[in-house]
């Protein structure tokens, strides 16, 4: 027993010490964005790079970490938007704007997780950012499809289609959010309309499942 208990304590304060390095790591990407560097990062924890090293690994690993902490937030916010009991017009403009507010709110963030360093140190270069970024991008695909098979009737082959759908709307989101983020042509209360009016055709069209929450 006494050896469980020790053990739980043991991976608690381990669970506590990831978090707070992920804190730190944060606070130096707020400021840096893709230039963050291990180094930097070690120094704002107070820990040199190889205790860095031993929690992540690598620049890749504590960028995954990184990446799982975002998308878990986005998640709970598109999630929260989708839950909005107003019309289905309003709660596609209110998801497209969740995803659209949390770029801009922390925009050095979403540059170290989507967009590489210029000048990788010579230990940190090699750092692919898109074999990182993808699997992010399909994870958000995968979580909005399945929203959608619960929510939509869509007939027979309806999972595929749910598929199709929640990754076209998150390949949009993206393409579009980065663009409008690196050029800032429009407001994003103009951006988010186009993109509703894009994708409302389809959507308009289909019935929410039976007794569901509706999409």
């Amino acid at each position: 027993m006494k050896s469980t208990e020790h053990s739980g304590r043991q991976q608690t304060a381990t669970e506590r010490r990831r978090r707070e390095l992920l804190e730190a790591a944060e606070r130096i990407v707020l400021r840096d964005g893709p230039d963050a560097s291990m180094n930097a990062i070690a120094a704002e924890a107070g820990i040199t790079k190889p205790i860095l090293y031993r929690h992540f690994g690598d620049k890749g690993g504590l960028y995954r970490a990184l990446a799982v902490r975002h998308t878990d937030a986005l998640l709970a916010n598109l999630a929260t938007a989708l839950d909005a009991p107003v019309l289905r017009r309003d709660r596609v403009e209110a998801t497209l704007d969740a995803y659209l507010l949390a770029i801009e709110a922390r925009p050095q963030v979403y540059r170290f997780l989507m967009h590489p360093s210029d000048e990788d140190t010579a230990s940190e270069s090699g750092f692919d950012v898109g074999r990182h970024s993808a699997p992010l991008l399909r994870r958000l695909g995968e979580e909005l499809a399945k929203v959608i098979t619960d929510r939509l009737d869509l007939g027979p082959g309806g999972e595929l289609t749910a598929r199709v759908w929640g990754h076209g709307i998150v390949g949009m989101m993206h393409g579009a959010g980065d663009w409008w983020l690196r050029e800032r042509p429009c407001s994003r209360e103009q951006l988010v309309t186009q993109l509703a009016d894009l994708l409302w055709g389809q959507l308009a069209a289909v019935e929410d499942r039976a007794g569901g929450p509706g999409f």
